[in-house]
Parts: C-alpha cells; sequence; structure tokens
C-alpha cells in the first residue's frame, strides 16, 4: 500500500511529483460569479424583519432580479463581512422567507408565526443593522448562492 503526503501544492492546483498510480485529480479552476453591489435597509416588521436592496443601475438591478427569480423562495442568509473577513453570518432558516420585485431591485422579508422564531429573526436584524452602520457590508444569499452585496 502507498502512503503519500499532501502539501499545500495540492491544494493550489499544482501536480505532485509521484509516479502515475498515486496521482490525484487537480481542481479544474476558479468559480467566480459577479454579484450586484446595492443600498441595502433592513428593518424589523411586525412577524420579522424586511431588507430592501436597490440598486441605482439598472443593469445591476436586472441582474439581481432575474438571479431572485431563479432562485425563487427558500432559505435566506446574510454574511456581514468588514475588510474581506465575515464578521457574522444569519442563517434565516426559522422563518419563511420571500422576495418580491420593486422598481429598482428586491425587497426580501424573513417572517414566522411563531414568537420565539420570530424574536430571533428580529434579533438577527438588530445585530445586522449594528453591524452595518458601524462599517460593515452584506452579502445576502438565497439558497446559498450570493444575490446581492451592499452597505447601507
Amino acid at each position: 500500500m502507498n502512503t503519500m503526503m499532501m502539501d499545500r501544492s495540492m491544494t493550489m492546483g499544482m501536480t505532485p511529483m509521484t509516479t502515475p498510480a498515486m496521482t490525484m485529480p487537480t481542481t479544474a479552476g476558479m468559480n467566480m460569479m459577479m454579484i450586484p453591489r446595492c443600498t441595502m435597509k433592513m428593518e424589523k416588521c411586525k412577524d420579522g424583519m424586511k431588507i430592501m436592496c436597490s440598486c441605482t443601475d439598472e443593469t445591476a438591478a436586472a441582474m439581481m432580479q432575474n438571479m431572485c427569480n431563479m432562485m425563487g423562495t427558500g432559505m435566506m442568509s446574510c454574511h456581514m463581512m468588514m475588510n474581506g473577513m465575515m464578521m457574522m453570518s444569519c442563517n434565516m432558516m426559522m422563518g419563511m422567507c420571500k422576495c418580491e420585485m420593486t422598481k429598482d431591485g428586491m425587497c426580501f422579508t424573513c417572517t414566522s408565526g411563531d414568537a420565539k422564531c420570530c424574536q430571533m429573526i428580529q434579533a438577527c436584524c438588530e445585530g445586522m443593522m449594528t453591524m452595518m452602520n458601524c462599517g460593515c457590508s452584506c452579502c445576502l444569499c438565497m439558497n446559498n448562492t450570493p444575490v446581492c452585496c451592499g452597505c447601507c
């Protein structure tokens, strides 16, 4: 039985110097996607929270709307970022999340009929609003796919 040591070169997509029987497939390359930059406003509502994403650029707004239509309703998550590092992540699995088109972007709502779940959603909203007011940006995902990114 052959034993192979893995080093950093394997994770970078470089083929190690080994015999043909020991080779491992390399990665196909980077998978990148552009997401629209927008202005985001969050607010608590009666049964949960709302996030309004608006773009000044018509093309960016249309791209965001198309991406949201493809994703449909489902799990929404928000990732608070500062200087490229994730500071906080909120998965809104405790509520019913949906998105509606607006003239310049999208409106995302996450609500729950359960009092404790509603309280958790609103606590997430409060924390995210505080972080955005302190300079963080937010990356909003639907079904684990980023659909918009922005700040207040």
